[in-house]
């Protein structure tokens, strides 16, 4: 079996029944077994438009039916924009952003973190921000009559330190 059609298939054995009661009990993914799978939040998604491969409907699905390593292992539901596009569309009412919030938490929780967002936190760890401040961009905000901006922040770092976020990204890093 190839492993695009392995993808195809559900091993009964992978499933965890109890998925979708995990994500109903934390905030966000309360109302998560609403969904009766009409499709209508990827119709409007614009990620969906830009990525056929992306489509929070199936994610929803898989959730419910308890395919939980592959939902958390996904690529995918990394991709959500967070436009509220899908809540405002939703009949049922699943708060799908907050759902997708809820499957990021539990992955990074079980060790699955994008490797975008890893890097995204070193940047951070680093800088204080995504991306570093010198003496040339402070020149620029000078002109622009804008204070200048440290080019180090420390706080950031001393934050991730003690709250442990490190620790995870060390981990998240080991493992791949």
């Amino acid at each position: 079996m190839s492993s695009k059609s392995a993808e195809a298939y559900i091993n009964f054995n992978e499933l965890d029944p109890d998925f979708k009661y995990e994500i109903s009990k934390l905030p966000g993914g309360e109302n998560i077994k609403y969904c009766f799978a009409c499709g209508t939040c990827s119709a409007g998604c614009p990620v969906r438009e830009i990525d056929e491969k992306y489509n929070p409907r199936r994610i929803i699905r898989m959730a419910l039916l308890g395919i939980k390593d592959r939902v958390l292992s996904s690529d995918l539901i990394w991709l959500c924009s967070s436009c509220y596009t899908c809540h405002e569309r939703c009949p049922q009412g699943v708060r799908i952003t907050e759902v997708m919030n809820v499957l990021k938490n539990i992955a990074v929780r079980e060790g699955y973190i994008h490797p975008s967002f890893i890097k995204q936190l070193e940047l951070i760890a680093a800088h204080g921000r995504l991306y570093e401040m010198d003496e040339f961009d402070n020149k620029k905000r000078e002109r622009m009559g804008l204070p200048p901006v440290a080019t180090k922040c420390t706080e950031v770092s001393k934050i991730f330190e003690v709250t442990g976020i490190l620790k995870v990204v060390s981990k998240s890093k080991s493992e791949e």
